[in-house]
């Protein structure tokens, strides 16, 4: 039996030694720099150079390992075990030094996340969960809300930036929840939109159109939070799903409802 605490300590000082990179990169960051890997998925030299860090060093932690990245830095090779990791998530946000952007890092064993590490460069915070170890974050244990109630709930979103089959059943979801909502919010990263909704700041989460990369650590904080994650459709283990739900397992019922009733699903 693998030691997941251990393994989650382990990844957690990997993390931040990529997210000291990232930081101080930032501080001389020109827009020279940057890549365009296909419309609005922008790169740069610091996603890439973060990634080799963080797989240089996930695989010194489980060399019986496999990765699933979002740089391709190393090739995917299906194995019992997968680290899934995004070494930017929020790049746009970086680029244009809008202070939002975070590593995160995910370990898989059979479609199931069993680590997940999230962590907000810029205000320092490390989120991290390990299976049925409970969430933390810089220490302290974090729960969801138990907030039941639409009304009373801040919401978080991803707006579509490449993929917009579905605009109309998003912007009628949004609209209904605009309306019957506290309010909703855009921070540019999905790993941090989980993360913070794992501690209570957002009551719930949904966007579609993401990457196992982006999720998959958030997932496990969540859950290990005590909070339930699922596609539109109301199916767990949604890491290649494309789309992603994610509340307090109070405010889920009304919250999923309104979404499954605008996609269809």
């Amino acid at each position: 039996m693998k030691d997941l605490k251990h393994i989650c300590q382990e990844a957690c000082t990997i993390a931040q030694e990529a997210g000291q990179f990232i930081r101080t990169e930032r501080q001389n960051f020109k827009m020279g720099a940057v890549e365009i890997k296909s419309f609005n998925q922008l790169v740069s030299y610091v996603d890439k150079t973060a990634e080799e860090l963080l797989v240089k060093g996930l695989s010194k932690l489980l060399p019986e390992a496999g990765f699933i990245t979002e740089e391709q830095t190393i090739a995917t090779e299906q194995k019992e075990w997968m680290w899934i990791i995004d070494p930017l998530d929020g790049t746009t946000n970086f680029i244009h030094n809008l202070p939002v952007y975070s590593v995160s890092i995910g370990l898989m064993h059979q479609n199931k996340v069993k680590v997940g590490v999230v962590y907000e460069i810029n205000h320092n915070e490390l989120f991290y969960a390990w299976h049925q170890g409970g969430a933390w974050l810089n220490g302290n244990q974090i729960h969801v809300k138990t907030n039941a109630e639409l009304e009373k709930s801040l919401l978080a979103t991803g707006f579509p930036y490449y993929d917009f089959k579905a605009m109309e059943q998003y912007l009628n979801t949004l609209k209904y929840f605009m309306k019957n909502s506290q309010g909703m919010r855009r921070m540019g990263s999905a790993a941090v939109d989980l993360a913070y909704t794992a501690c209570g700041r957002f009551d719930g989460f949904f966007e579609y159109g993401l990457s196992p990369w982006d999720i998959a650590g958030g997932i496990c904080l969540i859950e290990e939070a005590g909070g339930i994650v699922t596609d539109f459709a109301g199916k767990g283990e949604c890491v290649f799903s494309k789309s992603i739900v994610g509340s307090s397992s109070a405010l889920y019922p009304a919250f999923s409802k309104v979404i499954q009733d605008n996609f269809g699903e």
